[in-house]
């Protein structure tokens, strides 16, 4: 149901190489790139993430409520996603924890906040062995 979602960023040039690293592991690679927006997917056919400068020319600054969900394949995708979007300069905005009661689809998800403070999910559903 989802093409494509896009983060507002000040600095496009500051901004893309934290994507280009915290996307890699999961193999997500540039698909689209314009002089204000870049576009990362592992394929045409997948949803997308972007960041953008605003076209409008006023300054970007991260939706209240807004939060970009980055789907993973297991609990430990999500420690250390978690673990290296901190290292590339991400605020912590929630350690990695089961969210709720651990259930059969049990949700567990580390929050953080980009280099521009857009809140990024970093989660896995699934069952504690996954």
């Amino acid at each position: 149901m989802i093409g494509y979602v896009i983060v507002g960023t000040n600095d496009l040039s500051r901004a893309a190489p934290f994507y280009d690293a915290l996307l890699a592991g999961k193999g997500a690679k540039r698909l689209i790139e314009t002089p204000g927006m870049i576009a990362w997917g592992d394929n045409w056919d997948k949803p997308m993430v972007a960041v953008a400068v605003p076209e409008d020319g006023a300054p970007a600054a991260p939706g209240h409520g807004h939060l970009v969900a980055l789907v993973q394949t297991s609990r430990a995708r999500v420690d250390k996603l978690h673990a290296r979007a901190i290292a590339l300069g991400a605020v912590d905005d929630g350690a990695p924890a089961m969210r709720g009661a651990e259930k059969e689809q049990g949700f567990y998800a580390g929050y953080v906040r980009d280099l521009d403070g857009n809140r990024l999910c970093l989660f896995f559903l699934g069952p504690q062995t996954g």
